[in-house]
């Protein structure tokens, strides 16, 4: 079982997290068998024991700040853990919360205490003192939360709510396996911000707490404490160490591999032949190697086996490592494997049948291809066997298996290939694939970046990245090593270029390249010597040259740098640090850091801050590195300060663009099609535009038809074409289409009948009998159980906001002040509250009274916030969690 990727490759596969009928079905589909009987027997006590597992992590889901508020209030001192949270939990009902009205909560001031419930109370809290959650690490002190600080405080609540979920996961699932991948990737995190001892502490002090719930039932209390000791454990465990590839290769990628992703693959059970088994188990062992040699059981799929080769490996005449040698020289697999096919494609099955991995190069085809030409099969089989990989990976007694993903680290240059070659059966995929690939690599590539090929639809390329799911990206990844370097393009004269004349940078392009901007020195190639010193138009020219190299075009007013102009000018920092500070500004962040992921984003900033792509493999590493370490703002000081720019463009120099790939300039020039010799002898004939031909009417159109065009967008108003206004419930047809309506409006869909029936039958008929109007009615749903699961409880304060005014109000938050006023409204008297301040509010008296439905508005144009109330109703609420009015920036009065 799998999951496609998000971005439709079909070469990598995310794997799922273990459950116990994945585990036990996908053991049974690799041995090519129906489940045995003690797994019937795994996936019946797992099935029936699914209502308490269920129950399990609902209540300490349900009981979850609770739990957390107890483990940080054991290692945190000098103030309230739990103020940290970001929102608080959902309010109970009016008439619940009446005795507590007098008390005023304030946002993030929110405390959790030990009581009721499985809390037990005063007797439970007097249990929690006397009885131990574990034992303490010598190491461990309790830390201060004003030396913490409010962003951290904030990550380790965030942690230790991650652990708990996964313990939650893994109970349900019946598999700690998500347990053991994600804990050690949280230790490396925990290490380096927090204390792995008082982590241990909050582990334990969540597991004591956890326990108390299910005091009454010692199966399910048993559950919890499994669970809680193997995350225990695995975050004591060391850290282990990552797998290395044992077989010798010239190329250097992919030799090691993180054990988190040997723990999240699927598992593979390896059969051993040993002298002492049973005729059961060496019979199950056999088939093993049935099923990797001939990709199938042959004594179920075709009643065949090769009995004496059986009864020698089963007497301990032969050893495996011989008894797989003789199967692939056999004539069964001769006529299945060789025969068939080219000798090409039969040396990729012979390396997925006997080393369990496809040719690794071009310089290991031509080798085996040689052997296979002179001495056929037999030779070809005896030289994989008698191989050292082999002997490292296999020996004598073992089976060979797949090396697939999880198993061991992979290769780049062969990665698509071997995938396929997995995937497919032999007799349905018979094309040799190694051999074409690898031949294309002689080509030159000039244009291809050491982390893909092709596969990104942009100049640069560079980066395998997958726009579409339609798109098929490339399976021939780019065979660069650390010490290849991409060759690029000097826009500027041939004897200056770096490769040449390393002396050269610092040399200006002059007429041959891009134009060069400097401040107070004369500019170079100028005839008449004019300086720009203490210019202020030739300054805010430099000025508007280094928005557009830094930014890729002039940037919006309100986006200058202000400050950093003005020092400038002024002279109190160079137009180096001037650059770096356009580099760090949120401007650029946003545009070519955030977006993108690491590679992509380096590449990018790499072109604007140093005028030229990435040479290769080895310089991104450095970059993706200090990146991954010490985040944005270090990248871009390395770039800046490097030796490269100081000698290319010194203090007072506007980078420019120095190297470009062949495809850029290729897509810079005419195209050959477009210069003809005779193009003075062509007569060119007048062609309408095609702006034009799809702007013409193709049918005739009633007056009012146009003046309905005309008018729209133009007017005071544009109104909503049906609007759902209730005069009378005596018509019932008009009751049931005011109702639907409203339905659509505040749940945005069409709520399904027996949903109406146990939630909103009585309001229905509080409105048919005319006890409420539309506007109770609309408020009702708001403050409904269904709408606080839907659009209150999966979301943070400023999304529910954002939603409210769409659902009640028909348009975006208008400004910020007003989304600070509603989160107030929302965090002191809860979502009822924040709806009933929004229906009682004056714009929605003035615009839809007592009885109208709320609809999309049409604000007057132009507005404010149009934009954005036409972006928050064409996005599906459900799959997209993005804010449309995150925050507004504040406006600077200068001067007086």
């Amino acid at each position: 079982m799998s999951v496609k990727a998000s971005g439709g490759s079909s070469l990598a596969r995310p794997q799922l997290y273990q459950t116990v009928p994945v585990s036990a079905i996908s053991q049974a589909e690799q041995q090519d068998r129906f489940l045995a009987k003690t797994e019937l027997n795994e996936l019946v006590t797992y099935f029936q024991s699914g209502q308490k597992r269920l129950a399990i992590a609902q209540t300490i889901t349900a009981n979850s700040d609770i739990i957390v508020s107890r483990a940080a209030n054991r290692i945190f001192t000098g103030g309230s853990p739990m103020a940290y949270l970001e929102k608080p939990p959902v309010e109970a009902p009016k008439e619940m919360a009446m005795a507590g009205a007098t008390q005023t909560a304030q946002p993030g001031a929110v405390t959790y205490v030990e009581s009721g419930g499985g809390g037990g109370g005063f007797f439970g809290g007097l249990r929690s003192i006397f009885t131990s959650s574990g034992p303490i690490p010598p190491g461990f002190r309790p830390i201060n939360i004003s030396r913490y600080g409010p962003s951290n405080m904030q990550k380790s609540l965030r942690d230790m709510s991650w652990f708990l979920r996964y313990v939650t996961y893994a109970i349900v699932a019946g598999n700690p396996s998500i347990i053991v991948v994600n804990t050690r990737g949280l230790k490396e995190i925990i290490e380096r911000a927090c204390s792995t001892d008082a982590t241990i502490v909050a582990l334990q002090e969540m597991r004591a707490a956890s326990r108390e719930y299910f005091r009454q039932d010692a199966e399910a209390q048993q559950i919890v404490i499994e669970y809680f000791d193997v995350l225990i454990a695995e975050f004591k465990a060391p850290t282990p160490a990552n797998k290395l590839r044992q077989r010798s290769s010239s190329d250097l990628q992919g030799l090691e591999l993180p054990q988190s992703y040997f723990n999240a693959s699927v598992t593979r059970q390896k059969f051993v032949m040993k002298p002492g088994l049973s005729e059961f188990e060496k019979g199950e062992i056999i088939r093993a190697a049935y099923r990797q040699l001939f990709e199938r059981d042959i004594t179920k799929a075709y009643s065949q086996s090769i009995s004496y080769l059986e009864s020698q490996v089963r007497n301990g005449d032969i050893s495996m490592k011989e008894f797989v040698r003789r199967l692939c020289k056999s004539p069964l697999y001769r006529k299945q494997f060789f025969e068939p096919f080219i000798n090409s494609r039969a040396l990729e099955l012979a390396f997925r049948h006997i080393l369990g991995r496809g040719p690794s190069s071009r310089e290991e085809v031509q080798n085996y291809f040689s052997i296979v030409s002179d001495g056929g099969l037999g030779a070809l089989v005896d030289a994989l066997v008698d191989s050292q990989e082999y002997a490292d990976y296999f020996g004598e007694e073992t089976v060979p298996y797949l090396r697939g993903l999880g198993q061991e680290a992979q290769e780049c240059r062969n990665w698509g290939m071997q995938q396929d070659l997995f995937n497919y059966s032999a007799p349905f995929r018979k094309v040799p694939q190694f051999i074409t690939t690898f031949a294309k690599y002689n080509r030159p590539l000039p244009d291809q970046h050491v982390y893909g090929s092709g596969n990104d639809p942009l100049e640069i390329q560079f980066g395998a990245i997958f726009p579409k799911e339609t798109r098929d990206p490339s399976s021939s990844p780019a065979p660069f090593s650390k010490d290849t370097k991409r060759i690029l393009i000097h826009r500027g004269p041939g004897i200056n270029n770096q490769n040449s004349n390393p002396a050269a940078r610092s040399e200006f392009p002059g007429s041959l390249g891009a134009k060069v901007f400097r401040l107070n020195n004369e500019l170079p190639g100028s005839s008449n010597g004019a300086s720009v010193k203490y210019g202020e138009s030739s300054t805010q020219a430099v000025i508007r040259a280094a928005y557009r190299q830094v930014f890729g075009r002039d940037v919006y007013e309100g986006q200058q740098l202000t400050v950093a102009e003005n020092k400038l000018e002024n002279g109190d920092i160079t137009l180096r640090e001037f650059i770096k500070a356009l580099a760090k500004s949120e401007v650029f962040l946003k545009t070519y850091w955030t977006p993108f992921y690491v590679v992509k984003a380096i590449e990018y900033v790499h072109r604007r801050l140093l005028g030229r792509p990435t040479y290769g493999r080895k310089e991104m590493n450095a970059y993706f590195d200090l990146a991954s370490k010490k985040g944005f703002y270090p990248l871009v000081d390395a770039i800046i300060d490097s030796q490269e720019y100081t000698e290319a463009f010194g203090e007072d120099t506007v980078p420019y663009e120095r190297y470009l790939t062949p495809t850029g300039l290729k897509l810079r020039s005419n195209r050959p099609a477009t210069i003809r010799e005779d193009i003075g002898k062509r007569v060119d004939k007048e062609t309408t535009p095609r702006f034009v031909e799809l702007g013409q009417v193709s049918s005739n159109r009633t007056e009012p038809e146009i003046k309905f065009r005309i008018n729209q967008g133009v007017t005071q108003q544009r109104q909503q074409t049906k609007i759902f206004k209730l005069l009378t419930t005596t018509d019932k047809v008009a009751l049931e289409n005011t109702i639907r309506a409203a339905y659509r409006q505040i749940f945005e869909r069409d709520l399904p009948p027996y949903i109406v029936q146990t939630e909103f039958t009585s309001l229905e008929s509080k409105l048919g009998n005319e006890e409420i109007n539309v506007k109770e009615f609309i408020e009702g749903l708001g403050c409904s159980d269904l709408y606080i699961k839907e659009f209150y409880a999966p979301f943070p304060n400023t999304k529910v906001i954002e939603l409210g005014t769409k659902h009640f109000l028909g348009r975006a938050p208008l400004t910020q002040k007003e989304i600070q006023k509603y989160n107030q409204i929302l965090a002191t008297q809860g979502i009822r509250g924040f709806i009933g301040a929004m229906v009682n509010s004056m714009e929605y008296l003035q615009l839809f009274g007592e009885d109208t439905v709320p609809y999309r508005r049409f604000p007057t144009l132009p507005a404010a916030n149009f934009p954005n109330t036409e972006r928050l109703y064409q996005k599906l609420t459900k799959q997209d969690q993005e804010l449309v009015v995150p925050s507004f920036e504040p406006v600077v009065k200068v001067g007086g």
